[in-house]
């Protein structure tokens, strides 16, 4: 969607009008839409005139604004809205109805980081270390915090005793699908000692524990991440 000026000059003046225009695709190739005319918009600079028509395009989608409201492109979104015709007091149809929300009295809760421990959650399966810990004789709860200890120094390292907090502000319980909500340190530290033993067996280079297709990735014996 966008805006497109037209020229028109009658009786030696010039007249300036913005169509509201939307590019549609068609089996004979792409072809232009004319939604509304927008009259003339000598007052908005021409760089407005995309997030003008962005915010029309949102406006006839039923979609109210976050910001307070620019009384101008006001005026020229509901003059689209009516297609540039007078509108009459009619309350609009039960499936046009649009919910207003109060921004200032939206609240969040329990905000969680997915991005980064989705991303080394799929590094960790890649690698198969999951595999390696169960051969390794690790349950599957042992398994689970290994990750989440091995996630939290690669992303945002911390003691073990700050680790529960930073593991219960991700979304790591969701996509493992277990519940940390009650984990604490005094559970970490025993969780060395059983990966402690099994350093040999989780480091070099695992062609077995690698998809086939893909290459192995090499892992620095003297690296352990704990």
């Amino acid at each position: 969607m966008y805006i497109r000026k037209t020229t028109k000059t009658h009786k030696g003046k010039t007249y300036d009008n913005y169509l509201l225009v939307e590019s549609l695709s068609t089996p004979k190739g792409p072809r232009q839409k004319m939604l509304c005319s927008l009259g003339s918009l000598a007052p908005a600079p021409r760089e407005h005139w995309l997030a003008l028509a962005h915010r029309m395009q949102a406006s006839l989608a039923g979609q109210l604004a976050l910001t307070p409201p620019d009384t101008a492109r006001e005026t020229v979104t509901a003059r689209g809205r009516r297609g540039g015709k007078p509108q009459s007091g009619v309350a609009p149809a039960e499936s046009e109805a649009v919910l207003a929300i109060a921004s200032e009295r939206v609240s969040l809760e329990e905000a969680r980081e997915a991005g980064t421990v989705h991303v080394g959650h799929q590094i960790w399966q890649q690698l198969g270390l999951n595999e390696i810990l169960r051969s390794a004789g690790l349950w599957e709860r042992a398994r689970q915090l290994s990750e989440g200890m091995t996630l939290n120094r690669l992303i945002f390292p911390l003691s073990e005793h700050a680790m529960p907090d930073w593991i219960r502000s991700t979304a790591l319980a969701d996509i493992l699908g277990t519940d940390f909500a009650s984990l604490n340190d005094e559970a970490l530290y025993p969780n060395l000692d059983r990966l402690h033993p099994h350093r040999a067996q989780a480091g070099g280079t695992r062609e077995d524990a690698v998809s086939p297709g893909r290459h192995p990735v090499p892992v620095r014996s003297d690296l352990h991440v704990f």
